[in-house]
């Protein structure tokens, strides 16, 4: 849309100019030599353009007798405009000011001045002062340059054509902290009970079979990693950069600025993958294990068992941080692979929503979903096996039902079952439910070593 302005003609050697949309310009407004900070919209609403133009200063030229006139339109979108070198991701309005002077050797220059509107969960970062060049059909920076000013973008050009002010923003994170006290107590309770736990299994190694020794240390072993990077490494130890304006008038690539990787969030988000990842493997590992000496109690599990247990319990959580790593991430934008307020995987799309492309789902939910329902389906095996014994066998007591599903339940823990509570951790927003199910996450994690 177009909104072309009559000429106005002026005996004065400097003009303040203010527009504030197109349907309230003011011309009757605009005083020769007047403070252009006091004016005001004919509407009463606050100004968000100040254009002001100066002539050159010469007390020789008869101003008297001649008549200077300059012409201003505004455009209020860039379709004219189309830019290669600047790439538009956000959905930000994107106005265009053309000046003309009748003569351009009266010039001095031109200083304009705007408020950038903010979009939604982003704030200004950088902005470069430029001119649409239309034998070359680009913006420009040649004869403008930017000002620091409180009031906001402030831009100075040695010339009239169309103007503008290529604005740069940034995600406005919240780095809210990710540990709470049922967190930080909880995962100190599991590394004791963790340490303690593997201290005793390799003690007592000759009383039991050789491979269930090595799955219950490796899984307390990964569990104790991944509880202390989450406790010292979940929260992000960089922070992103507010507002940034350089010295510099160049012209930025996009209106979204990425956040160049920096600090150890992206490692940490790799180990925490990684380590959660073994945890389940492992844990799958054991309910195979279990599975054989139930099946078979005579003979067990199959010989090859410790070699296929090593390869699949180390290596195969590192093929899909491997996966993840290679397809998502790099070093100009980390953000594809993490997020920024937290040392985790990404999960949402710039506008927020839940995005299937990123890490998160088929990197962490699809691989631990199909862990759960393979212990899952272990479990029910097992309960079966454990509270349908056969009654003919003889035995010089009976085993309690009561034990029984003590140690159906504290099967299910073991294998991790307990991260289906997780699920519904991270989905709901209801807080009360959220610090209950909490709580009973906790708790359960805390158990599964004991």
């Amino acid at each position: 849309m177009i909104s072309e302005r009559p000429f106005y003609f002026f005996n004065e050697t400097k003009l303040h100019l203010t527009t504030v949309g197109l349907s309230e310009y003011s011309p009757e407004r605009i005083g020769l030599g007047a403070d252009a900070a006091n004016m005001a919209s004919s509407s009463g609403r606050p100004v968000d353009l100040l254009l002001n133009i100066k002539l050159q200063n010469d007390s020789q030229k008869d101003w008297e007798n001649r008549n200077i006139s300059i012409g201003v339109v505004l455009y209020e979108n860039d379709k004219f405009f189309n830019s290669k070198q600047f790439n538009s991701e956000l959905d930000t309005k994107r106005r265009v000011v053309s000046a003309s002077l009748s003569d351009r050797s009266l010039l001095d220059n031109v200083e304009f001045t705007i408020k950038p509107e903010n979009t939604s969960g982003s704030t200004s970062y950088d902005f470069a002062c430029v001119f649409w060049d239309y034998a070359h059909r680009e913006w420009r920076t040649e004869g403008c340059v930017k000002i620091q000013d409180p009031r906001g973008v402030h831009c100075k050009c040695n010339h009239t054509t169309n103007f503008a002010v290529l604005v740069s923003f940034r995600a406005d994170y919240t780095y809210s902290e990710a540990l709470n006290w049922i967190s930080i107590v909880g995962c100190s309770l599991s590394i004791v009970g963790l340490v303690l736990t593997a201290v005793y299994q390799i003690k007592t190694r000759k009383q039991r079979r050789a491979n269930s020794t090595m799955l219950l240390v490796n899984i307390c072993l990964c569990m104790t990693t991944y509880y202390l990077l989450f406790i010292f490494g979940i929260n992000n130890p960089v922070k992103s950069s507010k507002a940034s304006v350089s010295e510099q008038n160049v012209i930025p690539s996009s209106d979204l600025q990425e956040i160049v990787d920096q600090g150890p969030c992206t490692a940490i988000t790799a180990l925490l993958q990684y380590f959660l990842l073994t945890t389940f493997a492992w844990n799958i590992l054991y309910a195979a294990h279990v599975f054989f000496l139930i099946r078979n109690a005579l003979n067990g599990p199959p010989r090859a068992f410790r070699t296929i247990a090593i390869t699949v319990g180390w290596g195969l959580p590192a093929v899909i941080v491997g996966i993840s790593l290679s397809t998502t991430y790099s070093f100009r934008n980390p953000l594809g692979y993490r997020q920024e307020e937290f040392c985790w995987l990404a999960s949402l799309d710039k506008a927020g929503r839940f995005d299937p492309k990123r890490p998160m789902l088929w990197g962490f939910l699809l691989p631990l979903a199909v862990m759960l329902c393979f212990n899952t389906s272990l479990l029910v095996y097992f309960s079966q096996t454990i509270c349908c014994a056969n009654p003919n066998l003889k035995s010089s007591r009976g085993t309690p039902m009561k034990k029984k599903i003590l140690s159906s339940f504290s099967l299910a823990v073991v294998l991790g079952l307990s991260w289906i509570v997780g699920y519904f951790v991270l989905i709901t927003h209801d807080k009360t439910l959220y610090i209950i199910l909490s709580v009973v996450f906790c708790l359960c994690n805390t158990t599964q070593v004991h």
